[in-house]
């Protein structure tokens, strides 16, 4: 489980708005003096708005500027992050490879490939957009009690 810290910015009946801080992982490497990345990770530090879930907690123990822990499963990352980018890519070189063995053009070639690409990034938004309250992919709050139980889950996998 991937663990943030964030803020809360509002708190509504069923779910809590937080902001995160997006750092990169410079703060703990020994080069990021010499590193054009970690000047740059100074710079693009965005804050990023979620929205979490509080599954039947009460929604009056928590108040705005409060900071909570929510966290993501692993396997929520990698499949969405292999999902993201290769679908578009998938869908480029198939559209590709239907125009070059159609024997069109280069130009009518690269067009296919550039419309494959737009069909995937559609793909994406639409399957996105289907997930967005599904519960398994969503942030969770983690306090005593579900931090015990995704060290248990940790542990088991």
């Amino acid at each position: 489980m991937l663990l943030e810290t964030g803020r809360i910015i509002a708190v509504e009946a069923d779910c809590l708005w937080v902001e995160t801080i997006q750092r990169s992982a410079c703060g703990s490497c020994q080069a990021q003096k010499g590193c054009g990345h970690s000047a740059l990770a100074k710079w693009g530090a965005s804050a990023s708005r979620l929205k979490v879930f509080l599954d039947g907690r009460d929604s009056s123990q928590f108040r705005v500027g409060d900071e909570v822990q929510i966290g993501v499963p692993e396997e929520v990352i990698a499949t969405g992050s292999l999902f993201i980018y290769c679908v578009p890519l998938v869908m480029m070189l198939v559209a590709s490879f239907v125009a070059h063995h159609q024997q069109l053009g280069d130009g009518w070639s690269a067009l296919s490939a550039l419309a494959g690409l737009i069909v995937g990034a559609v793909i994406v938004r639409w399957r996105s957009h289907q997930l967005r309250f599904d519960t398994r992919v969503q942030p969770m709050l983690i306090d005593e009690q579900t931090r015990g139980q995704a060290i248990q889950t940790c542990h088991l996998e």
